[in-house]
């Protein structure tokens, strides 16, 4: 569940028994039902561990001492298992498809060519290079800069990933989102930095020595490929790739100055890129990205693009050509030889991730087809695996959620009258989509190859290309959904007011139609509530009801709320995995004032839930206690050094465990679990963070 990519201005996400007497209906409330489950995993929890001194590992610390991480991952978690149970019903609904005699220009049929052609490594390693040879043909015979300007803009692919748009760190030079101008007026496409080959800036620039290790790693890769790929003069070139990669890592905005939307919302005109950002053959680049009639854009990386372009017109031709080579062969590696593909995964995945093994081929082509043709397996997978019964019972937890959080806006004295009016306002208009979308992407145009995996790589991302520019210049669609039905996660949208929850996130460990209501709200009510407050985070409240950014808070009710977003800053500023690197408060903002504000609201919704009646004690543990565990459990992480140090260098989101101890925010975990002053998780309550 992630935050602050673009439609984070753009799109903010999350980044996850016994019987006993009450379970929730499908109207949100509850109702003593004989034989619910507890939810809760006592199995997880050390209980020899003091609350207050350790609530994570008090929650989930017999699951870490015993868990052991998959040889194919980086990490572990709630996501991973709830990831590994949809994965399994792929899987089998794969198993089916794969062998289906449906036409090739059905969905069906698509999926099943598609998948059956990217499984067929014997035939790809003996294609050799020979499927992607026009296209490097191509490259190399690049002669002037109009025609350099051209390959690249041919080469921009939309980012439909909600989880990655304002850092978008495409291979390709520039990106290209989709969505409502921040302004709110039409729906246009942004433009954005791009051209790393590593996912961060800050990998080429600091001087920490193991970004300096893993520079060394990456030229060396760089060699690797070149060389593998048959590319003559494999050194020379990859030492040009990667000095031009390392002078595009200069000319990117910082990963903060990205995240920072408000100063980041620049308007251009088709006549502005030439004044404002000369080098480039704009009219070459625009025309080849199907751009060249478009009047108006937002340049959301409007301080990169000038730098971006005088570099295309200062650098010489044959190193922009080198780099264009590596990175289209970089980008598909998956679909050509064995041998590249070993590469890739020994550079990203054991070099960047610390991760022991590649993972199983099969389930890297089910994330292909997710990629290319994601709408139309989501639609079968739902109508296989997602009952209605379960989409009913969380929409009537959502209502419940949002109302809980209404409540809490009103009674909030900080605020102004006309703050509240548009924060009320905001809550209530929220359009929330539940399990999948209301109508699904049409691939009629996609011809996939029954045994061209390339090809069929480069025609989905065309699609999806095409799919996200036919929406420019239309109303916005409130209700589009910026994710797989097939995917565990969860998402804000601000620009749209709008929240998707996917089917596959809502199964264990976040919601069990059967459990004990403290479970689901502590669980996935949890993830509801964060979702709708990314709307009100130190991000989404730029936005007001309709998704324009406008300053709708007066000078004295931003103030309170920054000074609450300084004091959770400084919070998570003191967890220090590793001896002198900490969490870094201010880049994990957003995610964490959503877990505080979500939390706090899911737990009124549950005892609004309860109408009244005390909820039970099961096995030991009260309501509240359970409530609180389930949350936590949820956040159980188990990462390899590697991908820990990337999460705190480069993620919005504060490691797992962190999350976990939002709860001494609340001061009804201070009850349920008697936590006191002197308990080293306690807060005094002027030092609770309390936002919204």
């Amino acid at each position: 569940m992630r935050n602050t990519k673009i439609v984070a201005a753009l799109m903010l996400g999350v980044a996850v028994a016994t019987l006993g007497p009450v379970a929730c209906k499908m109207d949100g409330t509850t109702a003593a039902v004989a034989g619910t489950s507890l939810g809760i995993d006592p199995a997880m929890m050390d209980k020899a561990a003091k609350p207050g001194d350790d609530f994570y590992g008090y929650a989930n610390g017999n699951w870490q001492k015993t868990t052991e991480i998959p040889a194919d991952r980086s990490g572990i978690g709630g996501f991973y298992i709830a990831s590994e149970a949809t994965d399994k019903q792929l899987g089998e609904l794969m198993a089916s498809i794969s062998k289906s005699n449906a036409a090739a220009d059905s969905d069906e049929g698509r999926i099943r060519d598609f998948y059956n052609a990217y499984m067929d490594t014997a035939k790809i390693d003996a294609a050799g290079m020979a499927p992607i040879k026009p296209d490097l043909d191509r490259i190399a015979a690049i002669s002037d800069l109009k025609g350099l300007s051209q390959e690249i803009g041919g080469s921009i692919r939309a980012d439909v990933d909600p989880l990655n748009a304002t850092n978008f760190q495409t291979e390709n030079l520039l990106g290209v989102f989709v969505t409502q101008a921040l302004g709110g007026d039409g729906v246009v496409p942004y433009l954005l930095q791009g051209g790393l080959g590593m996912a961060e800036r800050e990998y080429y620039l600091s001087t920490d020595p193991k970004m300096v290790q893993i520079r060394g790693a990456y030229r060396s890769y760089i060699e690797t490929v070149l060389n593998q790929a048959g590319i003559p003069d494999a050194a020379a070139k990859a030492q040009r790739i990667f000095d031009l990669e390392t002078k595009i890592a200069q000319a990117h905005v910082s990963r903060a100055e990205s995240e920072d939307f408000q100063k980041s919302a620049a308007e251009w005109s088709r006549a502005d890129f030439a004044s404002k950002a000369p080098g480039i053959d704009w009219d070459a680049l625009l025309n080849a990205a199907q751009l060249g009639q478009q009047q108006k854009f937002a340049a959301y990386h409007a301080a990169a693009l000038p730098r971006l372009s005088a570099l295309v017109a200062s650098q010489p031709l044959d190193a922009w050509k080198d780099w264009l080579i590596f990175h289209k062969i970089n980008a598909n590696t998956d679909v050509l030889p064995a041998k590249l593909d070993t590469a890739h995964f020994d550079f990203y995945g054991k070099t960047m991730q610390g991760t022991k093994a590649q993972r199983a081929r099969d389930k890297r082509a089910l994330a292909a087809v997710n990629e290319s043709l994601g709408d139309a397996l989501g639609k079968l997978y739902v109508d296989k695996y997602f009952p209605a019964s379960s989409k009913t019972e969380i929409e009537g937890m959502v209502g419940n959620i949002k109302s809980a959080f209404t409540a809490r806006v009103e009674k909030l004295d900080w605020l102004a009258p006309d703050t509240r009016k548009e924060a009320v306002n905001k809550v209530k208009t929220i359009e929330v989509g539940v399990g999948y979308p209301d109508s699904w992407k049409d691939y009629a145009s996609f011809k996939v190859s029954p045994d061209n995996a390339y090809a069929n790589k480069q025609e989905g991302e065309k699609i999806n290309y095409a799919q996200q520019l036919a929406k420019i210049g239309k109303p916005l669609n409130k209700r589009e959904w910026w994710m797989n039905a097939q995917l565990v996660n969860a998402v804000n949208l601000p620009v749209q007011n709008a929240l998707n929850f996917p089917a596959a996130i809502l199964q264990r460990p976040f919601f069990d139609p059967k459990a004990d209501a403290a479970f689901n709200y502590g669980a996935i009510g949890a993830v509801i509530g964060h979702e709708i407050s990314h709307s009100f985070d130190n991000n989404g409240a730029a936005f007001d009801s309709t998704g324009k950014m406008r300053n709708w808070w007066t000078a004295a009710d931003m103030a309170k709320f920054n000074q609450e977003g300084a004091a959770l800053a400084a919070q998570f500023d003191t967890y220090e995995p590793f001896p002198g690197i900490h969490v870094n408060g201010k880049l994990t903002l957003g995610e964490n004032i959503a877990d505080v504000a979500g939390l706090a609201a899911a737990y009124d919704a549950y005892h609004a839930s309860l109408k009244g009646k005390d909820a039970p004690v099961i096995d030991g543990f009260t309501g509240d206690q359970r409530f609180f565990i389930a949350f936590a459990q949820t956040w159980a992480t188990k990462m390899r050094d590697e991908a820990l140090r990337s999460r705190i260098a480069t993620d919005g989101h504060a490691p797992g465990m962190y999350r976990a101890l939002t709860v001494r925010n609340l001061d009804a975990w201070y009850k349920a679990f008697d936590v006191k002053p002197g308990d080293k998780l306690y807060l005094p309550p002027e030092k609770r963070v309390k936002i919204w």
